[in-house]
């Protein structure tokens, strides 16, 4: 049974039609993107499986604000994961070969955009409660708690969705030999202000200030004032968001005024290799929070059963507690780690 064709379908039928007349660019990287996609799923899925027990069971024995964004950006992470590699290039491009309804296609695309989203803002969210954390200590503990933070959680995915919404309409641009029209550029500039554009500014801001209130707090008590774990490893998972994100973004801008991936295969390459490197940045966390904390380290080994369940202290103070340790004033010893 055939679905009904809206103005969106037609459109892609005429490129269909179009497409024909014109061969299409082809996929200089050959297997590669799906051997890659196939890989990133088979190691990230069960790492983000991992790191979520991991960090629901610390999440209930702190009840620390930090742990449950850090779980809601994981369980984001294991959305993107699922919708855009599995269903959006394994499932579709290699297996089904895009041989599937236009309305499966798009509500596809609702999900990809939505969990994308969801992705990049609950990292925002975090972001500005360490901000808070180290720039407002006295008051933090009044605006972040585990009720509210996990009200924020479900308001940032509620938005997420709505966001995605408006991506139904989003154009193949695999197979879509023609130039995009207003509503195209309009959802591809609206699509690079909320995943790159806006949480890189809100990055560098909330970096800067930071770095700049931690200067001056060391140069005015004369003593040397250190940057807590969690927050140099959220300044290099926002970099490293910066960076890999960079490449994809710069290629849908030239999509809209150059050429498209259709019709040049230098596009297209450069379209493979920009969305190989943004999902990277989905597999990444786990490896991040091991190196830097001990006590995530003994909890994956405490799932795993490689050592006897871990009791949690809460007040104990230790170097490799990287998640409490940002909550403290900003004016202490020389001796204690921020």
């Amino acid at each position: 049974m055939n679905p009904l064709q809206n103005t969106s379908d037609s459109s892609l039928l005429e490129a269909e039609e179009e497409s024909r007349k014109t061969d299409p660019s082809p996929c200089v990287l050959g297997y590669i993107p799906i051997i890659y996609y196939s890989i990133l799923l088979g190691l990230g899925l069960p790492v983000n499986i991992l790191t979520a027990v991991a960090l629901s069971k610390l999440a209930f024995r702190t009840k620390k604000s930090s742990y449950y964004y850090l779980l809601a950006l994981t369980a984001s992470d294991i959305l993107t994961q699922i919708f855009i590699i599995f269903v959006g290039f394994i499932l579709q491009t290699a297996i089904l070969h895009r041989k599937v309804p236009n309305a499966f296609i798009h509500m596809v695309s609702v999900l990809e955009f939505s969990s994308n989203h969801a992705s990049i803002w609950i990292t925002v969210i975090l972001t500005i409660d360490r901000y808070v954390a180290l720039c407002l200590p006295l008051q933090y503990r009044s605006l972040s708690y585990p009720e509210r933070t996990r009200r924020i959680i479900i308001c940032v995915f509620l938005a997420s969705f709505v966001t995605g919404i408006p991506f139904y309409w989003w154009s193949d641009v695999w197979r879509d030999p023609r130039t995009p029209g207003l509503l195209d550029r309009v959802l591809k500039w609206v699509h690079c202000f909320i995943i790159y554009f806006i949480p890189c500014t809100i990055f560098l801001l909330t970096n800067s200030v930071i770095i700049v209130r931690l200067r001056r707090k060391s140069e005015s008590k004369r003593y040397k004032l250190r940057i807590g774990k969690t927050t140099a490893i959220l300044m290099g998972i926002t970099t490293v968001f910066a960076l890999l994100w960079a490449p994809r973004t710069i290629v849908i801008i030239i999509h809209m005024y150059v050429s498209s991936v259709h019709k040049n295969w230098k596009v297209h390459l450069a379209m493979d290799i920009g969305n190989m490197l943004a999902l990277l940045n989905t597999a990444v966390n786990f490896f991040l929070y091991c190196f830097v904390s001990q006590r995530f380290r003994d909890m994956v080994r405490e799932i795993l059963g490689l050592q006897k369940s871990c009791h949690m202290v809460e007040g104990k103070k230790s170097h490799s507690d990287n998640f409490s340790d940002s909550l403290k004033p900003m004016e202490i010893p020389q001796a204690t780690a921020i």
